[in-house]
Formats: structure tokens, C-alpha cells, sequence
């Protein structure tokens, strides 16, 4: 519940000052430097993904030891690489090991159509980490028949037989996460968290017979295990060492203790300590403790993401994918927007939700504008831009949260993108020109309005259970859709002027909102396949929101769609009564999360976020089709390269760039391959399981 994604360039380009004037001596490790100017962004392009490269601007600002910290934490995160790919599909690993072994031994006609079919499909596998779209969650399909595979195979001496072997061509296992309840949330869905027949309906049995020891603070039941059948009984299989995925995390364990000897300080220290105990012993109470020290140790240039956190991939939203992101602060960035931190409790109180929906007290909410030095797991190649964490509403009320933006990720996608579909697909001049001088900056408050104000705001009501109970497969898209919300409000009001956020709330506020309708519901329909549903969590949040204010704005010509030569458009014709629609669907959409009201969140993401206009998206569709440029966008990471004395003792750390997305794909598998499916496989069969 905590990530929001690029969908189009974002925000201004972001720079790092360091505030301790004292790094400037003998304990600051050199590094080549590339301006912003000379630096690439773009590395590759193919399919309907394209490739970015990140800067870490002011690496060389920070003294050696924090240098080291960042790089142990980047290693650690790596070490859990291949978790994800496991999680992502029980045949994932075998897959990608039979691929990775053609691309390197083949020796054959490099210059033919099938071959470079091999290619854009094997990448594009690398870059969903899996066989699943990493946004549509529908399979790939190759570009190459059955019988030149075949030939690959022989001619490399592959192996690759049975089930891995046939689902590349078949039907099977078609849908990575499917969140049609009619085809079984767990039976349509393709992904690893689940034995193979276990259903939904014993799903939730399961776990609603799970009992916190306090039931104020309830526990992330489900967050790092795997639910199979043993003898007929559901049993759970722990991530952890000695357990699921346990060499992956012996090695991220290895990591986080060098971490831990060059922290920051005391509480930073404490958190890396906790987080390890947890990945040892797989205990839930250890977990919350982590995420209690690791809020609340706010000092400290460094900072981090490392566990089984969000649950946008388990159609039950229990269990947790495993991520990481290693972030630096950009003090410069974070200083000028610190105001929003500052004013959280303003915008709890004068927010539109009921009364008895509101906070009395928003404690402990951070923000910081961070610069991105390493991502790995869910977080990579395709990554947010703003992340807030922790999800657990009783620490989140009691302890606070941290925001942050991700200044150097948007800063990247702001130099590699361009202005073309906004010609073709807003409706005049007026619009076009609203958003190319307010839409970025609009993009960076809306993403901060969104993770400081909008998932820090709210509570539930007493005795309702959490929203992964109460709202089950409705609970991402509706948490993101309410975060949505509480910035899409605020973006209009003269507060932010006054806060010196903005020299023109009303142009900014138009802008934001046009940007919103129009991309809810036409632009990110260029993402789905003719005939698809929307199934990606923001993607349906942003269609709801969008399609919700059309239509109960429709009397009062609020948003009127218009047809002109043979193109639909959106075109507003009352922002301020626009800006009430917003509020009158966050006070409902509060009130749905506090009351756990299920058949008000199915209703509304149903009726509004799923189904797709077949028309408009043809439309959208050809009018999409001249631009070249491609619609999804990740990254390849910078490479921390330690310089060693002749003790073995770092002496300097160097930030170099991969020479491709292939090079550092297979970089990866070579230094960060810690599981293989037949390991894993008998492993699930050996490891300690908790019964029901």
C-alpha cells in the first residue's frame, strides 16, 4: 500500500548537497564524476520497455564510512535477488537459468528474426523478473516458434523439460495475479505464495483463526510464509534462514551484519540488529519490533528497504514480495518540502472524511526527497517513485511512517522522456500549456501529498479488523485510490500557496487535474492489450477515481467528453466543482476503509475500475501506435565497486555504470544467484512449518 509508480515524467531535476562541511578531507572516497549533461539516460529499448540509467549524485560527499554502509546495504538487497523471481512463479528460476545458458553458449545466426525474438523475449523475462508482464501480469509470449527453441536447446546442450518447458506456449498458468474472483483468486493466479490447491475460501479460514497476542496490535499473519497442504492440513512455510529461501537469506543476513558495524548511530544500528533477528527466526513480533526501531530511527544520511513488505502480488494481499532500496538524502530537496511534514495534522483536520475518521493526533510522519544508490527485488528494474512504509495501521498511528521520493528515479525519467502524447491526447492549447508549466510540479507534490498526508491519514473504527481482512483483494487498489484522493483535494487549495509550495494554486491545481482525468481514463489505457481488463492496482485506482467524478459530475457538466475528428477527449469545465467530487469520493472511500465495508469497495472498484470502453481503447490504441517511444520505463542500477588495500580493507568506493541492461542481467545471475527451483523444491518439502 505504500508505492507510487511513474506513469509519466514527474519533477524537476533534483540535486544533492551535502550538509556536513566536514566531509571534505582524506576520509572521502574519490569517484569519477559525470555531469548531468554528458550522462545517457537512455540504455536500450525493445518490446514496450525502455531501459534508464540514475546518476547517485553527491556520492562523493559522503565520508567513506557511509560510503561502506550504502554498499553493504546495496550487496544485501542484491543477495535476495532471486527471492522474488521464486515468489513471481514456482518455475521462474529453472526458466531463466535455461535462457541464460542459450544466450551465453549459442553460436549460431545472431542476425536472424528468431534470434533477436530470443532476445527481446528473454529480456523482457529479466525485466519482469519472470515469465509474468510486470504490470499487466499476463504472460509473455515468446516471438519464436516451438521448434526453434528446440533447436537453441540442442544446440547449447540445454535442459529444460516438463511443465517449465511448456508453459512458455501454452496457455497454462496465464495470469500472474488475477483478481477475478469468478475464475478464484488463488486458482487464476499464477503466483508462488500458495500450494498449488489451496483455494481462497482456505485462505481466509486460515488465517482468521490466527489470534494476535494483542489484539491492538495485530500481526502481519501471512507476510513472510508460503500456505501449502501436508496430509490434507494447511501448514505454513517460513521465509528465513534454515527455511524458504533461506540461503538467499543467510547471504542478505551476511550483508546486513557488516551493515550494522559502520550504522550511523545507535537506533539505526538497533533497527539492522532486529531485522536480522527476524530473518533468522521468521517471528512476526520480531517483525513489528523492526519496523517500530527502524520509523523511529530518523537520524542519519542513509536509510533503507529490505524485507517481504508489499502485497500487491498475493491476490489475498497477505504475503509480502521481497524488495529493497538503498536511499541517500538529498537534504536540499528534502528541507524545501519538509513543510508538508510540518503541516500534516492542518491537512487531518481540515480534510472532508467524517469526523470520527480523523486523527486526532498524526504522529511521526517523515518526508524526505531521497537520492536512489541501489534497488533490487519488486523494486527492480521497474521501481516507484515514492514509497511509504510501514503498512501496519497500529504502528503507523502510535510510531508514524516515513515518506520519501525517489529524486533521483524521476529526475531520470524527466531527462529521458518528451512531450508528444500530451499533443495528441489533450483536448486544446490551454491544457498542453498548463501542463508543461505547472505538471511536473504538480507530479512531485501530488506524489508527496499522496505518501505524507494521504496514507498517514484516517483510522480505522474501533474493532475493525485490518483492511486486508475487512476489504481482502479490494484493499491495494482502495488504499492507494484514498492516498490519491487526499492529494488530488489539496491540490486546489490556497493552503499550498501560503505554505510557498506553489506561486499559482489554481494553474497548478488545473493542471494536476487534467493531467488525472485524462490519464485515468485514456492514456493508461496504451498499457492493456485490446480486450484486457484493468488489473494492476493503480491502475484501477486512477480508472475508479477518474470514471466516479465523470459520471456524478455529469448533470452539472462537470468533465464533458468531447469527439473532435474522430479523437475523444476529456475536457473539465469545473475544476472547483471537481475539486468537491474529489472530496465527497475520499470522505466514501474513508469511510469504506474504516468500517471494513467490502461490498461498498467491490461495488466501487467493479463498477468504475475494471471494465475498459472496447471503443475508446482501440482509439487509444491507434492513435498510440506512431509514437516510438514505449509506455513502461526501469532501471538498470549504478555498480558500487570497492577499491581494496592490501589488507583486504576497503579504501574507496567507485560508482561506474553497467555497459547494458544484458551485461548487468547476467552480472547478476553470475555474483547474486543464491536458489535454483530444485534446491527450493526440495527445501519446501524438508523446511519447519507451522500448522493450523
Amino acid at each position: 500500500m505504500n508505492k507510487i509508480l511513474s506513469t509519466c515524467l514527474l519533477a524537476t531535476a533534483l540535486t544533492f548537497v551535502s550538509c556536513n562541511e566536514d566531509k571534505k578531507d582524506a576520509d572521502v572516497a574519490k569517484t569519477e564524476k559525470t555531469s548531468q549533461e554528458d550522462f545517457n539516460f537512455k540504455a536500450d529499448e525493445f518490446a514496450d520497455l525502455k531501459i534508464l540509467r540514475y546518476q547517485i549524485p553527491g556520492w562523493e560527499n559522503l565520508s567513506l564510512k557511509e560510503q561502506k554502509l550504502v554498499y553493504y546495504l546495496t550487496q544485501a538487497g542484491l543477495a535476495g535477488r532471486d527471492i522474488i523471481w521464486g515468489q513471481n512463479y514456482r518455475h521462474n528460476l529453472t526458466i531463466r537459468e535455461a535462457l541464460e545458458n542459450i544466450y551465453t553458449n549459442y553460436e549460431g545466426d545472431k542476425s536472424s528474426e528468431d534470434w533477436n525474438a530470443f532476445e527481446t523475449y528473454l529480456k523482457r523475462v529479466w525485466f519482469s523478473n519472470g515469465i509474468h508482464h510486470h504490470y499487466s501480469n499476463a504472460k509473455l509470449k515468446p516471438g519464436f516458434s516451438k521448434d526453434y527453441f528446440d533447436t537453441l536447446l540442442k544446440e547449447t546442450n540445454t535442459e529444460l523439460t516438463g511443465e517449465a518447458y511448456e508453459v512458455i506456449f501454452n496457455d497454462k498458468d496465464s495470469k500472474k495475479v488475477n483478481l477475478n474472483e469468478a475464475e478464484g483468486l488463488i486458482e487464476g493466479s499464477a503466483i508462488n505464495m500458495y500450494g498449488e490447491d489451496v483455494t481462497a475460501k482456505e485462505v481466509e479460514a486460515f488465517y482468521a483463526n490466527k489470534k494476535s497476542p494483542n489484539p491492538e496490535k495485530p500481526l502481519a499473519f501471512g507476510i513472510n510464509t508460503k500456505l501449502v497442504k501436508e496430509n490434507g492440513k494447511l501448514v505454513e512455510k517460513v521465509y528465513k534462514s534454515g527455511g524458504l529461501y533461506g540461503d538467499a537469506i543467510d547471504e542478505i543476513v551476511k550483508w546486513l551484519e557488516k551493515a550494522k558495524e559502520v550504522a550511523e548511530n545507535e537506533k539505526q544500528a538497533n533497527a539492522l540488529g532486529l531485522l536480522i533477528e527476524y530473518y533468522k527466526s521468521g517471528d512476526l513480533q520480531t517483525w513489528d519490533d523492526y519496523n517500530v526501531a527502524w520509523v523511529e530511527a530518523t537520524e542519519g544520511n542513509i536509510d533503507y528497504i529490505n524485507s517481504f513488505i508489499e502485497v500487491y502480488n498475493d491476490p489475498m494481499g497477505y504475503t509480502g514480495s521481497y524488495e529493497s532500496i538503498i536511499q541517500i538524502k538529498d537534504f536540499d530537496m528534502s528541507e524545501k518540502m519538509s513543510v508538508v511534514e510540518n503541516n500534516v495534522q492542518w491537512f487531518e483536520d481540515n480534510s472532508p472524511i467524517m469526523e470520527e475518521h480523523k486523527k486526532d493526533s498524526v504522529v511521526g510522519v517523515t518526508y524526505k526527497t531521497v537520492i536512489v544508490a541501489g534497488e533490487a527485488g519488486d523494486a527492480s528494474p521497474s521501481t516507484p517513485i515514492g514509497v511509504n512504509l510501514p503498512n501496519s495501521s497500529w504502528i503507523r498511528k502510535q510510531h508514524g511512517s516515513k515518506s520519501v521520493s525517489l529524486g533521483n528515479i524521476i529526475n531520470a525519467y524527466e531527462n529521458a522522456g518528451g512531450s508528444d502524447r500530451l499533443k495528441e491526447f489533450a483536448h486544446d492549447e490551454e491544457e498542453i500549456a498548463l501542463s508543461e508549466k505547472y505538471g511536473k510540479q504538480a507530479d512531485k507534490l501530488h506524489t508527496a501529498l499522496h505518501e505524507v498526508v494521504g496514507h498517514a491519514s484516517g483510522q480505522l473504527n474501533q474493532g475493525v479488523g485490518t483492511t486486508k481482512e475487512t476489504l481482502k483483494s479490494y484493499a491495494s487498489t482502495l488504499e492507494e485510490g484514498r492516498a490519491d484522493l487526499v492529494g488530488l483535494y489539496y491540490l486546489m487549495d490556497p493552503k499550498l500557496e501560503e505554505l510557498g509550495l506553489t506561486d499559482n494554486v489554481e494553474e497548478l491545481g488545473k493542471a494536476a487535474y487534467n493531467d488525472y482525468i485524462r490519464n485515468g481514463l485514456v492514456t493508461q489505457l496504451v498499457r492493456l492489450e485490446l480486450g484486457d481488463d484493468v488489473e494492476e492496482a493503480h491502475m484501477r485506482n486512477r480508472q475508479w477515481v477518474s470514471a466516479w467524478v465523470f459520471e456524478k459530475g455529469k448533470e452539472e457538466g462537470v468533465i464533458e467528453k468531447v469527439e473532435k475528428d474522430g479523437k475523444t477527449y476529456y475536457d473539465i469545465k469545473d475544476y472547483a466543482k471537481l475539486r468537491e467530487l474529489f472530496g465527497e469520493l475520499l470522505r466514501e472511500t474513508q469511510r469504506i476503509k474504516s468500517e471494513g465495508d467490502y461490498e461498498a469497495a467491490k461495488n466501487l472498484v467493479e463498477n468504475y475500475g475494471v471494465k475498459v470502453d472496447q471503443d475508446l481503447h482501440k482509439e487509444v490504441l491507434d492513435r498510440n501506435a506512431k509514437f516510438k517511444s514505449a509506455p513502461y520505463s526501469g532501471f538498470i542500477n549504478p555498480v558500487l565497486v570497492p577499491e581494496m588495500d592490501e589488507n583486504g580493507e576497503i579504501m574507496a568506493i567507485k560508482v561506474t555504470q553497467p555497459e547494458s541492461f544484458e551485461k548487468q542481467m547476467m552480472d547478476y545471475s553470475k555474483n547474486h544467484s543464491f536458489l535454483t527451483e530444485e534446491k527450493e523444491a526440495k527445501k519446501d518439502e524438508a523446511v519447519e512449518t507451522a500448522e493450523m
